[in-house]
């Protein structure tokens, strides 16, 4: 599923569009991100990632969690603290170290 853009939150800096390795990010004349082709998006979720403003919000495919459940990526220095929410409204977090130097 490609991700969610919430416009109201977008501040159209433009690094999901540097990031998106399937050139699938776009600022629209506003200057708010949309992903130009959904069908094509494979859920990478680096757009996700470098998204600082968290316009940005990828949905669990139905055949893992069904609508609400979402997944939200903070990225940190040396480490990504993932959110898991489910249908159900809990809240679970995991932080995974990264090799960013």
């Amino acid at each position: 599923m490609p991700p969610v853009v919430y416009q109201e939150k977008c501040r159209g800096c433009g690094k999901c569009e540097e990031v998106c390795p399937g050139d699938l990010m776009e600022l629209n004349e506003d200057k708010k991100a949309f992903c130009r082709s959904r069908r094509d998006c494979w859920d990478c979720m680096a757009c996700v990632k470098a998204c600082q403003y968290d316009a940005l919000e990828t949905r669990i495919p139905y055949q893992l969690g069904y609508y609400p459940a979402r997944l939200i990526p903070k990225m940190k220095e040396k480490e990504i603290e993932w959110t898991c929410i489910d249908i159900n409204g809990k809240v679970d977090k995991f932080l995974v170290k990264t090799y960013n130097k």
